[in-house]
């Protein structure tokens, strides 16, 4: 899944140790999630979305998954 976590991260001018400790993660996992080898929970996707004030869809592309 693709995600703008990165873009967003160095707009706000923010290193990924900073961005993990706002979330509650690691900076591996922020590392993994911009390098597209970890999908977010649903819970870390919400806290990542409401730390940057946005919807989720505009931090992560949905337009992957697959329908049920």
């Amino acid at each position: 899944m693709k995600t703008r976590i990165q873009e967003l991260r160095k707009k706000h001018k923010l290193s990924q140790e900073e961005l993990a400790s706002a979330v509650g993660v690691t900076r591996q996992t922020i590392t993994s999630l911009e390098c597209e080898k970890y999908t977010a929970s649903l819970v870390l996707a919400y806290k990542i979305s409401k730390y940057f004030g946005l919807p989720i869809e505009e931090v992560f592309d949905f337009s992957e998954v697959e329908e049920l």
